[in-house]
């Protein structure tokens, strides 16, 4: 018995002494800045690092594209390595993307490059190269090839989440006869519950009996609780980051996690280095960047939709809670595992069919003047002019949305045409007594049924690039924007004149005034555009004349 106790502490102690903890903040946390982390940002982190007893960091990636500005933890060079002062206890990584491995030169050629130095004289220790399970069998060669360099060598499984039992043991099984110093497998959707995290753990330990890691996402706030959950399952290498800054929600945070890894190796440690870091750096940068879950990310993970969608549109002002939502229930039924720059466009754009309309703007815009109400601030503050603008010129008055500012008796018709937007607003629309104009037939089934019992002039929409086209009973645009949609249906209605008030415009910087401009140029250069004023200020290229002198 007490020879078994020995034993049994002796291996208990091995375990604890393998754990490895790497931090991975400088590499993926450059999604958010660039790769662009200050000289003392970097001096301090390394620091930092150490105190809270990291092993290994990750200090960037390391890649032969070159494309815009990035800084240096994007390419992680020998000699920027070299000029770091990084403590002795911590290791340093780099990590590479399979897809430049598999791409047209040859492996050994981009090898070469990426890694000009034998290990013995470099500073870099482990090489981790990040893999979708189609790259997997063709980069799997380079372990050979780092490992006669003299690296430590780590690949990234990305994406395993919805892969079969059998695809799993297949890839652990494809590993093991390589020389890889540890396999991860990574949650890139950030969708995996500790069930699940066991379960792949399971399937990968039947086949591969080396060391292995994990590398969490904290879509739906699991990531710390995926981590310790591998750790309970038997891996040895864990990821975290500093704030969890990473790709989209981010990561198991590094000041959480170095807090657990210490109580399971029994040691103290110092955290006052890595909390001021946060404080004087990561804390602003967060403010400013916005990385961390939130409902959005949470319903990436359910629905297993990459995170950068997330990412792209909350540092985009022109999308809106709207859009977000829309581009989500897009990619929730179209699929998107894979993030592209056009897909996402494309989900903005949420219409179904068609655009056959079955209501004509002519019969209620000919020959009219119109007064179109837009939701900026204008309206409310000049509210009392143009409700007596409007009772002495007696124009057509066209709300957008559910502006309610003006009295219900004043305002003719409203526009409406974000799905989403419908949705939520469907219970103010059934309340407002004025026709709504939507393209009805082209809205998702949920939206039709809840406005069903509303008095609707069905309009057809269909987005296409730099394109305004007027028809009878649908119109085509540059965008979803609903003032787009208004422009088109009093255009396909011949009215002779717009008046235009609470378009007041954002800042100069701000994307949603430039898509404005550019969507109003467009609309003014089609030869069968209206004249368009304002009556109320804006900061738009539009002839302006005062409400109080009309």
């Amino acid at each position: 018995m007490k020879d078994f106790l020995i034993f049994f502490l002796s291996v208990f102690v091995w375990v604890v002494k393998d754990m490895v903890l790497l931090d991975c903040t400088l590499r993926d946390g450059g999604y958010y800045n660039g790769w662009n982390f200050s000289e003392v940002l970097i001096r301090k982190y390394l620091a930092a690092a150490a105190a809270v007893g990291v092993n290994v960091v990750e200090l960037g990636m390391r890649t032969l594209t070159n494309n815009g500005f990035k800084g240096a933890c994007a390419f992680t060079t020998e000699a920027f390595v070299n000029s770091l002062d990084v403590p002795t206890s911590l290791k340093v990584a780099v990590m590479v993307n399979a897809s430049e491995l598999v791409g047209s030169l040859p492996q050994d050629q981009v090898l070469e490059q990426l890694f000009p130095v034998n290990a013995v004289n470099s500073r870099v220790d482990l090489v981790r190269i990040a893999c979708h399970v189609h790259e997997f069998s063709a980069a799997l060669p380079a372990s050979d090839w780092l490992k006669k360099k003299g690296y430590r060598v780590g690949f990234n499984l990305m994406q395993v989440a919805d892969r079969s039992e059998a695809e799993i043991k297949a890839l652990a099984r494809e590993a093991a006869d390589y020389p890889l110093d540890v396999l991860y497998f990574a949650d890139s959707m950030g969708s995996m519950t500790p069930q699940q995290t066991a379960q792949v753990i399971s399937w990968i330990r039947s086949e591969w009996h080396g060391d292995l890691g994990i590398h969490t996402h904290d879509n739906m706030g699991l990531a710390l609780s995926n981590t310790l959950r591998a750790l309970g399952e038997g891996a040895t290498w864990v990821d975290s980051t500093v704030t969890g800054m990473g790709r989209g929600p981010g990561n198991a945070r590094t000041e959480e996690l170095a807090i657990e890894i210490a109580e399971r190796r029994g040691v103290n440690i110092n955290l006052v280095p890595l909390m001021s870091l946060i404080r004087q750096h990561f804390a602003p940068m967060q403010q400013k960047c916005g990385w961390g879950t939130n409902p959005y990310y949470y319903l990436t993970g359910k629905y297993g939709i990459h995170p950068t969608y997330i990412q792209e549109m909350l540092n985009d002002a022109r999308y809106d809670e709207e859009d977000v939502l829309a581009v989500i229930e897009h990619l929730r039924v179209e699929g998107g595992k894979k993030f592209s720059l056009n897909t996402l466009d494309a989900a903005r754009h949420f219409y179904q069919g068609k655009p056959d309309g079955k209501w004509s703007p002519y019969t209620a815009f000919e020959g009219q003047e119109v007064l179109l109400l837009g939701t900026g601030p204008g309206v409310e503050q000049h509210g009392k002019a143009i409700e007596s603008y409007i009772r002495s010129h007696r124009p057509l008055v066209l709300a957008l949305n559910t502006q309610t500012h003006i009295a219900a008796d004043l305002i003719d018709f409203r526009a409406a045409c974000h799905p989403v937007r419908l949705l939520a607003d469907c219970e103010a629309h059934t309340r407002l007594p004025q026709p709504l104009i939507t393209p009805y037939s082209m809205l998702p089934e949920d939206v039709k049924e809840a406005l069903k019992d509303k008095n609707l002039l069905d309009y057809g929409l269909k987005v296409q690039s730099d394109t305004f086209e007027f028809h009878e009973n649908f119109c085509l645009l540059p965008t979803s924007l609903v003032a787009a949609y208004a422009l088109a249906l009093l255009t396909s209605g011949k009215a002779r004149k717009i008046a235009m008030a609470g378009f007041d415009g954002y800042g100069a910087d701000d994307p949603r005034s430039k898509e404005m401009q550019s969507l109003l140029d467009v609309y003014q250069r089609n030869e069968a555009a209206i004249p368009l004023e304002s009556i109320t200020p804006t900061r738009y290229n539009l002839p302006v004349r005062s409400v109080y002198a009309l």
